[in-house]
């Protein structure tokens, strides 16, 4: 009777160490994700607070491109109020449209194009783009690791009674990206 005693509090011990662990996980996973998606909207407001800048530097030299300037203030403003990871990325290509088409203005206008303002900003969005990529990329990362975890068996069992739900994908539109813009003069 000892023995089986002692083998059943070893069996409920193992298994609350068991649930605890499994519980920690996913809280450790869980925050990553979410410290994952903090530093892409670090990056996201550090382009969002470069975008007036670059706009008014080529407003000096192309006053009458109003409606690309438009397009790029209101993909911004877009940008700026989205939420969530779709919704986010849905306005993020929007704005990485109208930006590409506010670059291509400098192709028509050589002043622009040779003022160092203009070429320093163009440098601070273009980096920011590369960092925006990278936490995108580690933000997918993470919630890989913490879908999977709440997806497989037997933690998906536990993440269901603790109320963890999988996580949105960060993820851009092939059609946006690989779009030129026009630009018309």
């Amino acid at each position: 009777m000892n023995i089986a005693l002692i083998v059943g509090a070893v069996v409920v011990v193992l298994l609350v160490v068991f649930l605890v662990a499994l519980y920690n996980g996913l809280v450790t996973l869980r925050n990553r994700v979410q410290n994952a998606w903090a530093q892409i909207d670090v990056q996201l407001k550090r382009r969002y607070d470069l975008i007036p800048n670059l706009v008014e530097t080529v407003k000096g030299y192309a006053s009458h491109e109003k409606e690309t300037f438009e397009a790029v203030i209101s993909a911004r403003s877009g940008a700026v109020s989205a939420e969530g990871p779709a919704e986010q990325a849905e306005s993020e290509n929007l704005l990485s449209g109208a930006l590409r088409q506010l670059f291509a203005l400098s192709e028509a206008y050589p002043d622009l194009k040779a003022n160092q303002n203009f070429l320093e900003l163009q440098e601070e969005v273009t980096a920011t783009e590369g960092r925006i990529a990278f936490a995108r990329q580690h933000y997918n990362d993470a919630v890989v690791r913490y879908n999977t975890k709440t997806e497989t068996f037997p933690s998906m069992i536990f993440a269901k009674m603790f109320g963890f739900d999988t996580s949105e994908y960060f993820e851009a539109d092939d059609e946006t990206r690989d779009t030129v813009p026009q630009v018309e003069f």
